[in-house]
């Protein structure tokens, strides 16, 4: 059933450059396919490329087994064409490297903006704890698809 919401969620969606967005995008179906260390450093390094394109500055991110939290500054593009962009380029380097499936990714994404007030390392700490708050590991040094600019 279509979400009788998710029109008003896109209308209201703005996209500032200088703004800080926490970003989070699931797999197809929630298929877990990033608990294959390939393919979860592809994904990793689209998450670097959209940084070197000047698209956003990453302050911190964690591949989890089927979706990505990211925490980024929003740079020269709106958010829609970051994660666009991002989706598009990891599903090509997915599925060249072996990822059965089609979608890789669900369609559309959660971002909430953060606020001048908010506590951007706070939620640097939240994002790179998700592992251990799913039970994948016993602390955060402990999970390998993680960074965060404080380190």
């Amino acid at each position: 059933m279509p979400n009788p919401h998710g029109c008003r969620l896109r209308r209201a969606r703005c996209s500032v450059p200088g703004r800080l967005y926490m970003l989070t995008t699931v797999t197809h179906l929630r298929r877990p396919l990033f608990h294959d260390l390939h393919f979860a450093r592809l994904v990793i390094q689209n998450l670097r490329y959209a940084e070197e394109q000047h698209h956003c500055r990453s302050l911190s991110w964690v591949v989890m087994p089927d979706h990505v939290h990211w925490l980024i500054e929003l740079k020269d593009v709106t958010l829609g064409t970051l994660m666009q962009r991002f989706k598009c380029q990891s599903s090509n380097a997915l599925h060249k490297a072996g990822a059965k499936g089609k979608p890789v990714w669900q369609a559309g994404y959660y971002d909430r903006t953060l606020r001048k007030d908010e506590d951007v390392l706070k939620a640097a700490r939240y994002i790179v704890a998700n592992p251990v708050r799913a039970g994948l590991v016993a602390t955060v040094g402990d999970y390998p698809h993680w960074d965060a600019v404080w380190l």
